[in-house]
């Protein structure tokens, strides 16, 4: 079985020794993905809606670097630093994939890298190979 792979260039990935997305044969993996802008710095601050959409799109350059769509994904994972602002994160999650909803789960967790950061997505997908 052929392993792919994709990077983001976040800073993270050298230092840890990860790439953002992973493809085995049908399935892709994408690592918990923070809301981060281009430069590295945390997407707007204190916005968990922007922030969860922020996730979902640099999920969606990985699957697409690897061939797949965002109709692709079978589960989500949202860890999330304050689960009183559920319907913002999953207002976005219901934004993003419309009726092709995957399984998904949210928890809270004590903190992210940055205090910065709301939430950090993680997905799973199956897509047929090209």
């Amino acid at each position: 079985m052929e392993f792919r792979r994709t990077y983001s260039g976040a800073p993270w990935e050298s230092q840890v020794g990860y790439c953002r997305a992973l493809r085995a044969g049908a399935h892709i993996y994408v690592t918990g993905t923070a809301p981060v802008t281009d430069e590295g710095g945390v997407f707007a601050p204190g916005d968990a809606y922007a922030q969860a959409q922020r996730c979902l799109e640099i999920i969606e350059r990985a699957l697409e670097d690897l061939d797949a769509h965002r109709s692709c994904v079978v589960r989500t994972r949202m860890f999330v630093t304050d689960i009183s602002r559920w319907q913002e994160f999953g207002r976005a999650h219901r934004d993003f994939f419309g009726e092709q909803r995957p399984a998904t789960t949210m928890v809270e967790v004590k903190a992210l890298v940055d205090p910065a950061m709301l939430i950090e997505v993680e997905v799973d997908a199956v897509c047929p190979e090209p």
